[in-house]
């Protein structure tokens, strides 16, 4: 269901953004692993980096399990298990983990992975805003042959809230709050099963539509998070060359034959034949060029002066 999302935040901005309270009750700020990793990017897709929240417990044995660590992951989960030299030999969806069938993954861990929309104001306070966190799961695997290990995550998806059933049938499953996102980390004090209960639909969130710019992942501007107007985009549709060209195709392109009609004699249809290929492109030439040829005529005078 995720295929898209975002988390521009400099370094240090999505440091401060994910700043917690340790068992101490002490303000604290996640440290970075391979923070040289970290790509902040308005449009991240499947098997991108995005920085994955999580506890310090994972990597070092005797840490304190409230404590936490930002580490840049693959999104697109690679099990441990996976035998293949390459990771995008993967036959199956990685991205997205139900939440009804996770228990049945031969590796689990607990994580949670942010994307945000920053406001634009680095220094301003986290008052009206917090990073946006959603459950997941982790796994880290090694090459067969040796080399780096490839730490990767997955999304996990529930049944989508009210507001947005017509838009998707999943969503994200959403931690809401300061106090979800510690029991979902804590794995070393807070059960798998307790963990788990954390996992639902909420109502606590706001969307929009945006553009189609965000269905290439090449696009990485803030276009890609601009809301539009769903009814300006059908218009646009409807508009311009584009539709000019159906109805171009539509008076030019060959038609399927009456049944009723007499049909024609093949010297009839012969005199209409081309002679070879070359004449087929003339023919589709003098087509194209008269179409243009009208596009130009009703072009606004403005416009053309302009070209000129």
């Amino acid at each position: 269901m995720c295929g898209r999302i975002s988390c521009h935040l400099p370094r240090d901005v999505l440091t401060r953004a994910c700043a917690y309270r340790n068992r101490q009750g002490e303000r604290r700020l996640p440290e970075w692993r391979d923070a040289d990793k970290y790509c902040p990017s308005y449009n991240k897709s499947p098997r991108s980096s995005s920085p994955v929240l999580l506890s310090r417990l994972h990597f070092e044995k005797s840490a304190d399990s409230s404590e936490r660590i930002i580490v840049p992951m693959r999104w697109g989960l690679v099990p441990s298990w996976f035998q293949e030299s390459d990771p995008s030999k993967l036959l199956f969806n990685t991205a997205n983990c139900r939440s009804d069938t996770i228990m049945e993954k031969r590796s689990f861990r607990s994580g949670s992975i942010g994307a945000a929309d920053s406001p634009e104001d680095w220094n301003k306070v986290w008052d009206n805003w917090r990073l946006l966190t959603m459950a997941g799961i982790f796994d880290c695997w090694e090459p067969p042959e040796g080399g780096d290990h490839l730490y990767s995550y997955t999304i996990i998806t529930v049944d989508a809230c009210k507001v947005l059933n017509d838009i998707h049938q999943r969503m994200p499953a959403i931690l809401d709050g300061e106090e979800a996102v510690s029991k979902w980390l804590d794995f070393g004090e807070v059960s798998t099963q307790e963990a788990l209960k954390l996992i639902h639909p909420t109502e606590n969130i706001t969307f929009h539509p945006v553009s189609f710019v965000v269905n290439n992942c090449l696009n990485n501007t803030p276009d890609c998070l601009t809301p539009v107007d769903l009814s300006v985009i059908k218009q646009l549709k409807a508009r311009g060359c584009s539709h000019r060209m159906l109805q171009w195709l539509a008076r030019n392109s060959p038609t399927k034959e009456d049944p009723k009609t007499p049909q024609k004699t093949e010297s009839d249809v012969r005199q209409f034949l081309p002679k070879s290929p070359s004449s087929v492109k003339r023919s589709s030439a003098v087509l194209l060029e008269q179409w243009l040829k009208q596009e130009k005529e009703e072009e606004p005078v403005a416009k053309q002066l302009h070209s000129e």
